[in-house]
């Protein structure tokens, strides 16, 4: 997908010989020939040509990444590479969580969309240039590389019209504007080509401070709700860190990515690394972006994330498998008004069986994975309750969808009727990640919500529940493990999981 921005003007071009020469012109005895520069594909058309203009749309999307911090050490990262006007939004939660990290080489794993060939190239130029410059390319990696696998090929070729890789450097040059490029692009996604790719990678960088890009786009021109369908099981396999499990689901159908090979490849080395970590900085798709989430034509996926070794002082059982709501901070009085009434029209339509409105968060909170149940009471009583324990999708989605669900798809009770709506009050839960406990010393009745898993059963009760019937903690275990379909004393039991989390309630 391309935006519509003005073409590289001519001067540029002098300016960039100047700036080429500097940068690699003769040096001390026996230093390594320089070679040609990559010149850019799609300056001017997927992201601005002019470098003011172009440095001043990055900085604004980075100071728009909120909540994009990594407590840990960072190994890799995931981005998307549509047009800026598309996926730069997105692209910018995983640049941001770079502020301050110190690389000296970043390895950008593209894919190749034009020229087909087998296996991995690599390029051993001098570097790639982008309005903002030339990004110089580690000449003793891409050796190092090549030597260590020599089923890694030098073909030029496969990166003369390739816009993967190009699309993360003016974010790479604007957040570690002293790193080096190793540009690799894979043509072979099967599971033995990203092994052996990862092998040759973790070999070579081992020990170094290097990072590792990941190029790709999500679900491809699906409708609106197979696609965000499609990419929460990918997200959820990225969160789990488990290799074969992605693979498996782009291998059935069940996901896509166009850079899965990329991705697959930045999960085996992050492994190797020892990164234990993955957290879904944000996912958008190209219907939320432009609003036209009803296009004929369907949506395409994108999604920011980081492989990351958890710090020292965070909590082990807080895995990325068990992560499960949305950013830290509370919700400002207009993000929380904001959303009580997109789950107010939401909610309207489904009782009255019209069309669901479309939803249009205002705040980039709202925009953010989010995890959240929506509770209707009818006179006082329950009257259906349905929620996300996992951040598939914005919050402000999530809410929306969950207003619906809670008056039409609750199996407890009949469907709301459009007559019912006067005597209808909602209340929303927006969740924090759970929590793995060893002890339920560490329960707060009053604070925490409860999910309790043991085999294929879980349980969940949101914190309201607890003080509004007066358990003390006991009770309130007994009751969640009911709720699972446990015994009473399961909780007890060796094998039991038992997670907290908090609620913002409003």
């Amino acid at each position: 997908m391309q935006g519509n921005f003005r073409q590289i003007r001519p001067f540029l071009a002098i300016f960039a010989v100047v700036l080429a020469f500097g940068l690699f012109g003769p040096g001390t005895a026996g230093a390594r020939e320089p070679g040609p520069i990559q010149e850019p594909v799609v300056a001017g058309t997927w992201y601005p040509g002019n470098p003011s203009e172009l440095k001043a749309l990055v900085e604004s999307a980075l100071d728009k990444a909120a909540g994009s911090e990594v407590d840990g050490k960072i190994a890799a990262v995931v981005c998307p590479h549509a047009g800026f006007m598309y996926s730069g939004g997105v692209a910018a939660y995983s640049y941001r969580a770079l502020r301050g990290k110190k690389f000296d080489t970043v390895m950008v794993i593209g894919v190749s969309h034009r020229y087909p060939f087998r296996g991995v190239a690599i390029y051993d130029c001098a570097g790639f240039r982008t309005p903002l410059g030339v990004m110089p390319v580690d000449g003793a990696m891409v050796s190092d590389l090549m030597k260590h696998e020599p089923r890694i090929k030098n073909l030029p070729e496969a990166f003369q019209n390739e816009h993967s890789l190009e699309m993360q450097l003016p974010f790479l040059q604007t957040v570690l504007p002293k790193a080096k490029l190793v540009p690799l692009i894979i043509g072979d996604h099967d599971f033995s080509t990203c092994e052996w790719l990862a092998d040759a990678v973790a070999g070579c960088i081992r020990g170094k401070r290097v990072l590792m890009v990941a190029s790709s786009d999500l679900s491809h021109y699906h409708a609106y709700d197979t696609a965000v369908e499609m990419d929460g099981r990918l997200l959820e396999k990225l969160r789990a860190m488990d290799p074969a499990a992605f693979y498996e689901c782009l291998k059935s159908g069940g996901c896509e990515a166009c850079g899965r090979g990329p991705i697959l490849t930045a999960m085996l080395v992050a492994k190797q690394l020892g990164a234990n970590s993955c957290k879904i900085l944000h996912y958008e798709n190209s219907g939320d972006v432009t609003g036209e989430k009803n296009s004929p034509r369907g949506v395409v996926g994108y999604a920011a994330a980081a492989f990351f070794k958890a710090s020292a002082d965070r909590d082990e059982a807080e895995t990325p498998r068990e992560k499960a709501g949305s950013a830290t901070g509370r919700l400002s009085d207009q993000e929380r008004a904001e959303l009580r009434e997109i789950a107010r029209k939401s909610l309207e339509a489904a009782c009255r069986g019209t069309e669901a409105p479309p939803v249009h968060a205002g705040s980039p909170r709202l925009k953010e994975p989010g995890a959240a149940f929506v509770t209707l009471y009818k006179k006082g009583q329950l009257r259906g309750c349905i929620g996300h324990v996992v951040a598939r999708m914005p919050l402000a989605d999530t809410v929306a969808e969950m207003a619906e669900a809670a008056a039409i798809h609750d199996p407890r009770f009949r469907p709301v009727r459009a007559e019912e709506l006067g005597d209808i009050r909602f209340e929303i839960s927006v969740l924090t990640p759970l929590k793995k406990i060893n002890s339920p010393e560490e329960i707060e009745v009053g604070k925490h919500g409860l999910v309790i898993a043991r085999g294929g059963s879980m349980g969940l009760l949101l914190p309201q529940v607890a003080t509004e019937q007066g358990w003390d903690k006991t009770t309130f275990l007994e009751h969640t493990c009911l709720k699972a379909g446990l015994p009473r004393d399961a909780w007890k039991e060796k094998g039991t999981e038992i997670y907290v989390f908090s609620a913002e309630v409003f």
